[in-house]
């Protein structure tokens, strides 16, 4: 353990947790086992944002066993919880993981070396050839594909599944991508891929077997109208040139 918490790691699993005092032990069980026996370093953040439970303690208690995990707080919100980590991630690769493991951590190995390396941002999918969906009811997916369809629409055209809570992004990308996030609510990863392919960056989907799980912290009515007016401003947020980089601007400036 020595020798992985010292060198550079491999990847960064970036998990935010909200109120996760009871899902949070059992996946970082499942983490640590697989990490353990992983052939390359792997830190993990633990990225709590505003709980009231005693989703702290626990990430701290865990933090104090293995050296590779890290706690880290954050304001309210899953897009903030996942800036903040992104932002001081060492990793090579910087990995967006939802706490409930609802994709098994094993599949995290589809997006690193060997088996992919050609890319910025490589987004899990759940749709599309070689994707598996197990125990999802009808009325969740039936949402999550109207959803797909407005983003589609609107902002990410060419991906079926931009929604699903396990995203790589290489370290430098990140730092980009992430210091233009504004949204820290449920549409950030729609805010962060816009972002991604308006600055040209190679996003590729990579499909996995995902897991429902029945305590998803998803409102069906509620969070579809909110990342719906989200995904409206992201669009309009374009057209403004919000996330347009600065860096000619700032130097003209300067002189």
């Amino acid at each position: 353990m020595q020798a992985q918490e010292q060198s550079e790691p491999l990847l960064s699993l970036i998990i935010p947790a909200y109120n996760e005092e009871r899902r949070l032990p059992p996946s970082l069980d499942k983490i640590v086992a697989f990490i353990q026996q992983y052939p390359a370093p792997i830190e993990v953040l633990v990225v709590e944002n505003g709980s009231t439970d005693h989703t702290t303690e626990v990430a701290e208690a865990y933090a104090a066993r293995y050296p590779f995990i890290r706690v880290l707080h954050s304001a309210k919100g899953k897009g903030a919880a996942v800036k903040a980590g992104m932002m001081v991630g060492r990793g090579r690769f910087l990995f967006i993981c939802d706490s409930d493991l609802s994709m098994p951590i094993e599949e995290v190995r589809k997006f690193l070396p060997p088996l992919l390396e050609d890319y910025d941002v490589a987004i899990a999918s759940r749709e599309g050839p070689g994707a598996h969906r197990y125990g999802e009811p009808a009325y969740r997916h039936l949402m999550g594909r109207v959803f797909n369809f407005i983003v589609r629409l609107l902002a990410i055209p060419g991906f079926q599944d931009t929604q699903c809570g396990f995203k790589s992004f290489r370290r430098e990308v990140a730092r980009d991508i992430f210091a233009a996030q504004t949204m820290t609510g449920w549409a950030f990863d729609v805010e962060a891929l816009f972002i991604a392919l308006r600055r040209g960056y190679k996003v590729v989907a990579v499909p996995i077997n995902w897991y429902f799980d029945p305590d998803s912290r998803v409102r069906p009515l509620q969070d579809t109208y909110r990342m719906v007016r989200d995904v409206l401003r992201i669009r309009l947020n374009g057209w403004r040139g919000v996330y347009d980089r600065r860096e000619v601007a700032e130097s003209s400036q300067v002189h």
